[in-house]
């Protein structure tokens, strides 16, 4: 049985010649353990401002509750997550040595293994992860009220979703970065394992098409939007070409003469489309959109990295990072007051217009990114591992990368519900409720029966001539309600009510950049699978260099996800309010499969005490996605049910009517029987996979803790010859063994990081 090696075999490897390449734990462990009265005072400030702020949303019943106190509750659980959570699963669960070399020291061929610094890859990863999830599941939850979504984000993410990205990247960065399904395979046996990576190769495809879904109901018939969008293509390929060639290195040159540009972009787009060729022009209806993002994605997946993706992600980190901070200091000082209830009339039912489903399990899959996803795992397994200069660094870049996604979903919601409530149901409805029109719309808002919510047209007319928009009605996808709502917060803060078109689109262009970076690095991940997946049969398919595999696979996903795109785009019943659900289950499916795998791994490892770190998370998980599968495909209530919505329809097509429900035509009811059925079938497909992955680690867990651990897929332990520190701002201890490090003679520095 292979165990981790001890640290005394690593330390007769280590190069005499060289500064150690680890903090002695001796000096780190009294370091930690020191507590100084200011220290004590911190955190006590800090566990009393969280308290105060969790009583106030939670058990305070006013009429309205000050936003400022989302901001505390999020950030002060946070750093009690980070501080004690976190470094009780590094110390008891994952023991990091940094003696031991990285894959990307141990393997740098200077393409997929690359040594990075530990800020700059906490950005690229955090931009990789960070898709429209946190943007659009808390929006679209706020139907149900502001409370079950603020618990399950904050106290989510501590127990759920940074454990999930912790644990995949630590397990994947010790076996080489191996991907999440071929780490499947070698834990879980041939069917588990081939479950695992058929059902991560779907969900890639479902969740990819979603993504491009929220872009497109947000440019729809934008020409400011598109126009602005449109722009940042060639900007990322500036930046890439001026990084390569004109000013190799030079990352914060780059980066400011890219926000420079973005701003001029969204500027200019205001006056593009306030001319009339601008308007003509730029007046997209949504299916041409989709096919431009169709063709955006396979060009960028075979684009090489440094040229469009880099870039990119360079600027969205900034962008994202920079946008959520400010919002969240524009709300300290606006201080908004949200009138939305803490569970609203909708919490206790299943038919809501936003969403249909109960609270439970609904909720929790439709919050989805921003507490738990199973996505991250694809990137913690996929890319981020092969980059990673020392494993202490996991913590600070897993862990803290999840947090400061689910602080985006926060700050997304509090931005949902700062709006009247009329005008978030009235963007948040599909067509064939609001009607489409102005005064359609206000009098079915006002038919919900709302306490306090009385909207008219004028109100409604008014909100989309501030935003420079023609409409706002009917703009489901949860991005154009969180612009609103960012625009509302920052005119406030900054520039007044004349700025709010200017903001409204400044948050579209932040949401969409968000968004296709991660629908081109979910294109590359995808591609890499599939290669992977077919390399088992024709070797040739493994080798990431050789094009025509590269191409051909890549062709493959693309026209896959751009398939369940184009349904979307075209569903009567408004794309985002039936596909989403399945996106949710989807990803908090593949979210069971990474805990499942992780569940092994642990067991094999040894460390039962700690098991229930993992079980706890897996668990919920499972049952929730299960629930949410299960009432799906089963429920006999057309809202909700698949295949009781596809009867539905199918029976008034029988019957001979020419309109039923939602759809107005015939072809509307073809196409909402076709949709729903893939649906289904789809929901069929994942849970019965998930099932048999779930099943199989817990079999593989078992017989792990009978035999006291198991077959260890690690690779071998190899000591390392570089140093670098672990978290943000480096310890006293590592600033001194830094400057031992760069007190090296420039010849000796230059042959550290020699091969092994």
């Amino acid at each position: 049985m292979g165990k981790v090696p001890e640290k005394t075999g690593l330390a007769e490897g280590l190069d005499p010649t060289l500064p150690a390449p680890a903090v002695d734990d001796s000096v780190r462990e009294a370091e930690e353990r020191t507590w100084t009265p200011a220290k004590i005072g911190l955190w006590v400030a800090i566990s009393l401002l969280g308290a105060v702020a969790w009583f106030m949303l939670a058990l305070v019943r006013g009429e309205t509750v000050n936003a400022i106190w989302f901001v505390f509750a999020a950030v002060c659980t946070y750093l009690i997550g980070y501080r004690f959570y976190s470094k009780v699963i590094e110390r008891y669960l994952l023991k990091p040595d940094d003696r031991r070399a990285t894959p990307a020291e141990y393997k740098a061929d200077g393409k997929d293994y690359v040594r990075t610094d530990r800020n700059v890859l906490f950005g690229h990863h955090f931009a990789a992860i960070a898709g429209a999830g946190p943007l659009v599941g808390p929006v679209i939850a706020a139907q149900m009220g502001y409370l079950p979504g603020t618990i399950w984000i904050i106290i989510g993410v501590v127990l759920a979703g940074a454990v999930q990205d912790y644990l995949v990247m630590f397990f994947s960065m010790r076996r080489g970065g191996r991907s999440l399904g071929q780490m499947a395979r070698e834990e879980l046996g041939v069917i588990g394992g081939t479950a695992a990576l058929v059902a991560t190769l779907l969900i890639m495809i479902i969740i990819v098409a979603i993504l491009a879904l929220v872009v497109v109901n947000a440019l729809g018939e934008s020409p400011w939007g598109v126009f602005s969008v449109g722009m940042t293509i060639p900007i990322a390929l500036f930046m890439g070409v001026y990084l390569r060639f004109i000013r190799p290195g030079k990352v914060m040159e780059v980066s400011i003469i890219g926000f420079v540009l973005l701003m001029a972009a969204i500027i200019g787009g205001g006056a593009v489309a306030g001319t009339e060729w601008g308007a003509a022009f730029f007046h997209l209806d949504k299916v041409t959109i989709a096919w431009g993002i169709i063709i955006y994605g396979f060009i960028a997946a075979i684009l090489p990295v440094w040229l469009l993706l880099a870039p990119r992600d360079y600027l969205s980190t900034f962008m994202k990072i920079g946008v959520i901070v400010m919002l969240a200091l524009a709300i300290i000082v606006v201080r908004p007051e949200i009138t939305v209830p803490a569970f609203s009339e909708f919490a206790s039912r299943e038919n809501g217009p936003v969403f249909s489903g109960a609270l439970f399990p609904f909720l929790f899959v439709t919050i989805a990114c921003g507490a738990l996803s199973g996505f991250h795992a694809l990137i913690s397994s996929g890319t981020t591992p092969k980059l990673i200069e020392k494993e202490r660094q996991t913590r600070f870049i897993g862990y803290g990368g999840m947090l400061m996604e689910s602080f985006v979903a926060i700050m997304a919601l509090v931005a949902a519900i700062s709006i009247d409530r009329g005008i978030y149901f009235a963007m948040n409805a599909p067509l064939a409720l609001t009607g489409g029109t102005v005064e359609s719309a206000a009098q079915w808002v006002n038919s919900l029966g709302l306490a306090n919510v009385n909207i008219t047209p004028d109100v409604l007319a008014q909100t989309a001539k501030d935003v420079g928009e023609e409409s706002i009605i009917s703009r489901s996808g949860g991005a154009p309600t969180l612009a609103v709502g960012l625009a509302h917060i920052m005119q406030q803060f900054i520039g007044g009510p004349g700025m709010m078109a200017f903001w409204y689109h400044f948050a579209i262009m932040f949401e969409a950049l968000f968004i296709l970076t991660a629908v081109d690095a979910g294109t590359r991940v995808a591609r890499f699978m599939l290669q992977d997946s077919i390399g088992n049969f024709v070797p040739k398919f493994k080798e990431a260099s050789w094009r025509p595999g590269a191409w051909l696979c890549t062709a493959i996903m693309v026209g896959a996800w751009g398939a369940v795109l184009l349904m979307g785009v075209t569903d009567p019943l408004g794309g985002i309010n039936t596909l989403f659900p399945l996106f949710g289950i989807a990803n908090q499916l593949l979210a069971a499969i990474a805990l499942a795998v992780c569940l092994a791994i642990t067991a094999k490892r040894g460390v039962f005490k700690w098991l229930w770190i993992v079980a706890v998370p897996l668990a919920f998980a499972a049952v929730v996605t299960i629930t949410a599968s299960f009432h799906k495909i089963f429920s006999p209530v057309p809202a909700v049910g698949y295949f009781a919505n596809n009867q539905a329809f199918s029976k008034a097509l029988a019957d001979g009517k020419t309109e039923f429900g939602t759809a107005k035509t015939v072809a509307a009811m073809e196409a909402v029987v076709r949709n729903t059925m893939i649906q289904g079938v789809l929901s069929v497909i994942f849970v019965t996979l998930s099932i048999i992955v779930i099943v199989a680690a817990l079999l593989a867990t078992i017989k792990a803790i009978r035999a006291g651990g198991g077959q260890d897929h690690e690779d071998p332990a190899l000591p390392s010859k570089v140093y670098a520190p672990a978290g943000l701002i480096p310890t006293a201890a590592e600033k001194a063994l830094l400057a031992e490090w760069n007190a090296l003679p420039a010849e000796k520095r230059a042959q550290k990081a020699g091969h092994h």
